[in-house]
């Protein structure tokens, strides 16, 4: 199945999906020393999204969580791709800095952990294989 939406950033990731219902403040609520969510109470708090296609509804928190991301991107703790509905400029500028993979406007609703995905930033799609 392939979705379509809006491409953020430019590049191609293959890999597993890390899905969660929950926004993410990369500022504190990731680890960027090993890429473990750590806020309290998140869906996904202890679970390590490095190397992971993480898909999320969208970002939130401070401005910070832009650098956060390329510091992950940066040591290789980080995910492979971004994957959400509506990208704020928190996790665009991050995407976009660390030239990360990124691709909004999808519905998130139609991936679960574990499916493996193509994404290509490109052309703003993302393939469910």
């Amino acid at each position: 199945m392939k979705l379509t939406g809006r491409k953020i950033f430019k590049g191609k990731a293959s890999g597993e999906a890390l899905v969660t219902k929950d926004s993410i403040s990369f500022y504190g609520g990731v680890d960027p020393e090993n890429g473990v969510v750590v806020e309290k109470d998140h869906e996904l708090e202890g679970i390590n999204i490095n190397d992971k296609i993480l898909v999320f509804p969208s970002g939130k928190g401070s401005t910070v969580g832009s650098y956060v991301i390329y510091q992950m991107a940066m040591t290789g703790k980080g995910p492979k791709a971004l994957v959400l509905n509506d990208c704020e400029a928190i996790v665009a500028v991050g995407t976009i800095i660390s030239e990360l993979p990124c691709v909004d406007q999808i519905d998130v609703t139609k991936i679960e952990t574990g499916m493996q995905l193509n994404v290509d930033g490109e052309n703003g799609i993302v393939e469910i294989l």
